[in-house]
C-alpha cells in the first residue's frame, strides 16, 4: 500500500510537469496560427513586426521555462526518491549538535543548494533572452549584487523561520499548528509593513515624482477613491529592466504609490492616472486583504492537516525514509503540497481574474471612462510583448489577468469613451 501511494505520487508529479509542457506548447502554437490576424480595433497599432517580436520572445520564454523546469524537477525526483535523500537525513540527524542547529543546516543547504543550481538559467534569462529583446539592462556586477542580497535576505528569514518553528513545536507539541500559524501571519504582516522601507531600498532608489502636478492629479484621485496617498514615489527600475509598472504599497488607509521610471513618459498623464485607478480598485475592492484572508485560511487547514500526519511515521515510511524524523518530514509534506497546489491553480487564476475585471469597472467609473485604460493596456502590451492571442486552457491555469482582446472588449462596456484606442 505504501509503495502504490509513493507510486501515485510520482505519477501525479510527473502528471503535472506533463501537463505544463502541454500547455507551453499548445499556447505557442495558438499564438502562431492566429498572429497574422490583427483585430479592426488594433489595425494600424499592432503591426506585423511587433507580432512577430512578440512570438519570437514567447516562443523562446517557453521553451526556456520548460527545460528551467523539467532541470528543477528531474533533481526533485532524483533527491526524494533516490538513496540520497536518506543519507542527507541520516548525516545531518547524526550531527552531534544542537537540535535547531541541526534544522537550520537542514534546510538552509537545501535552500542554498537550490539558489545556486538556479544560478545559469537566471543567467541565461537575463542576459541572453530579455538582452536579445531589448529589456535587460543590468550590469553582471549589478546581478551579482542583487543575487548576493537577495541570497542573504531568504536565509536569514529561513533561519528565523526554521529557529522559531521548531522552538513552538519543542514548546506546545499539541498546538503547534496554530501557534506557528499565528507566528508566521504576524511576521508575514511585518514584512509587509518593513519591506517598502528596509528590503525595498536595497535594490532600488526610490524618489518624490518630479512633476508636482501629476503628483496633485493622483492624490486627488486616491482621495476620490478614499484612499490617502501618502507618498508618489518614481523608482528606478530602468537600470534592471525596461518593463514597466506601477503599484501601491502600505498598510491600512494610507498608501506609498509607486510608479517605475519606464513607465513614464510611455503613457500620457491620463493614462497613468487610469493605471493608478486600476491598483486603487484593488485597495477599495479589498482584494489583498480578502487574499490574505483566504491564503491564511487554507495555510492553518494545511498545518493542521501536517500535525495530524506528523504525529505518525507514515510518510517518511512511504518514502522509505530512516529515521523519520521532523525535518524529513516537512520536505516529504512540501513536496506532496507541491503537487496538490498546481492542480488548484485554475480555482486561484479564476478569482485573480474576477478581482482584475473588478478594478478595470472601477477604475472606469472613478475616471469617467475606459479609453484611458484602454489606451495604458495596449501601449503596455506592445512595451512588454505579452501575447495578443493565448490559449484558453493556457489561460484557465496562468492567466492572472484577462487576455488583452477580452479586457478591452469588457472595457468598452463598464462605462463611456470615445471608443479609438491611441497609438
Amino acid at each position: 500500500m505504501k509503495v502504490l501511494i509513493a507510486e501515485l505520487a510520482l505519477f501525479l508529479f510527473i502528471a503535472k510537469r506533463a501537463m505544463s509542457v502541454l500547455l507551453e506548447i499548445l499556447n505557442v502554437s495558438h499564438l502562431r496560427k492566429m498572429s497574422a490576424f490583427v483585430p479592426v480595433s488594433l489595425s494600424g497599432i499592432i503591426d506585423k513586426e511587433t507580432s512577430e517580436k512578440s512570438l519570437s520572445y514567447l516562443a523562446l520564454k517557453s521553451r526556456f521555462d520548460i527545460f528551467r523546469s523539467l532541470f528543477s524537477d528531474i533533481l526533485i525526483l532524483f533527491f526524494i526518491f533516490s538513496p540520497l535523500f536518506n543519507m542527507y537525513n541520516s548525516v545531518i540527524t547524526g550531527m552531534n549538535i544542537n537540535y535547531m542547529l541541526q534544522g537550520l543546516v537542514f534546510f538552509a543547504v537545501l535552500s542554498a543548494a537550490s539558489q545556486l543550481l538556479d544560478i545559469p538559467w537566471a543567467l541565461y534569462d537575463a542576459f541572453f533572452i530579455e538582452n536579445k529583446f531589448g529589456f535587460n539592462r543590468m550590469s553582471i556586477s549589478l546581478w551579482i549584487m542583487d543575487f548576493i542580497k537577495s541570497f542573504i535576505i531568504e536565509t536569514a528569514i529561513l533561519c528565523l523561520a526554521v529557529i522559531a518553528g521548531l522552538w513552538i513545536i519543542g514548546l506546545s507539541p499539541g498546538y503547534w499548528w496554530f501557534i506557528i500559524w499565528l507566528f508566521f501571519f504576524i511576521l508575514s504582516i511585518t514584512l509587509m509593513y518593513i519591506s517598502p522601507y528596509i528590503i525595498e531600498p536595497l535594490f532600488n532608489k526610490f524618489e518624490p515624482l518630479d512633476n508636482p502636478e501629476l503628483v496633485e492629479k493622483i492624490k486627488g484621485l486616491c482621495e476620490k477613491a478614499g484612499i490617502k496617498a501618502g507618498q508618489v514615489l518614481k523608482m528606478d527600475a530602468s537600470k534592471r529592466s525596461s518593463h514597466s509598472n506601477a503599484y501601491f504599497t502600505g498598510i491600512g488607509n494610507v498608501k506609498r504609490i509607486i510608479i517605475l521610471d519606464t513607465l513614464i513618459g510611455k503613457l500620457t498623464d491620463g493614462e497613468l492616472l487610469s493605471v493608478i485607478a486600476h491598483e486603487a480598485g484593488h485597495w477599495k475592492k479589498k482584494h489583498v486583504i480578502k487574499s490574505i484572508i483566504s491564503f491564511e485560511i487554507i495555510a492553518e487547514l494545511l498545518l493542521f492537516v501536517c500535525y495530524l500526519f506528523f504525529r505518525t511515521n507514515i510518510l517518511p515510511d512511504i518514502f522509505g525514509i530512516q529515521p523519520g524524523g521532523l525535518f524529513a518530514k516537512i520536505i516529504i509534506a512540501g513536496f506532496l503540497l507541491s503537487i496538490i497546489s498546481y492542480y488548484f491553480d485554475p480555482v486561484c487564476s479564476y478569482f485573480s481574474r474576477k478581482n482584475e475585471r473588478e478594478a478595470d469597472r472601477f477604475a472606469v467609473g472613478i475616471t469617467g471612462g475606459y479609453t484611458d485604460l484602454q489606451n495604458s493596456l495596449v501601449k503596455l502590451y506592445k512595451d512588454n510583448l505579452s501575447n495578443l492571442f493565448p490559449h484558453p486552457l493556457y489561460v484557465l491555469f496562468y492567466y492572472s489577468h484577462p487576455p488583452l482582446l477580452e479586457r478591452l472588449k469588457e472595457l468598452s462596456a463598464y462605462g463611456e469613451g470615445d471608443g479609438a484606442i491611441k497609438k
